[in-house]
């Protein structure tokens, strides 16, 4: 599953359908830029009264982020019916999938 640095987008969104992005924020990359049609990513999304959704999304057309899979979210780990406003839509690396080393040089699988 790709996954790319620097990507985020703002949506205005609301309910818990898939996310029209709306252009990338200043400093970061556009969805369109690093994704073909068709290709899963992890994500987040973030309001601005605190509400959040981690999860796996298609890119599924031009400008648009298909919520699959929820990873963790404020709703209890269901999608959350985002309110009016804008959000953060960004790709991300969720802790409970990531492999690590320590110091040690001990690895580390999430199973989550």
């Amino acid at each position: 599953m790709p996954v790319f640095d620097r990507v985020k987008e703002t949506t205005t969104t609301t309910g818990t359908v898939s996310v029209t992005l709306n252009g990338p924020s200043i400093g970061f990359q556009s969805f369109a830029s690093v994704f073909s049609i068709g290709d899963e990513t992890f994500y987040s999304i973030v309001s601005s009264d605190g509400d959040f959704e981690v999860g796996i999304g298609t890119y599924s057309a031009l400008n648009t982020l298909r919520r699959d899979t929820v990873l963790t979210s404020s709703n209890s780990g269901s999608k959350v019916s985002f309110s009016a406003g804008i959000k953060s839509v960004f790709v991300t690396y969720p802790a409970s999938k990531s492999v690590t080393i320590d110091q040690s040089i001990a690895l580390s699988i999430a199973l989550g």
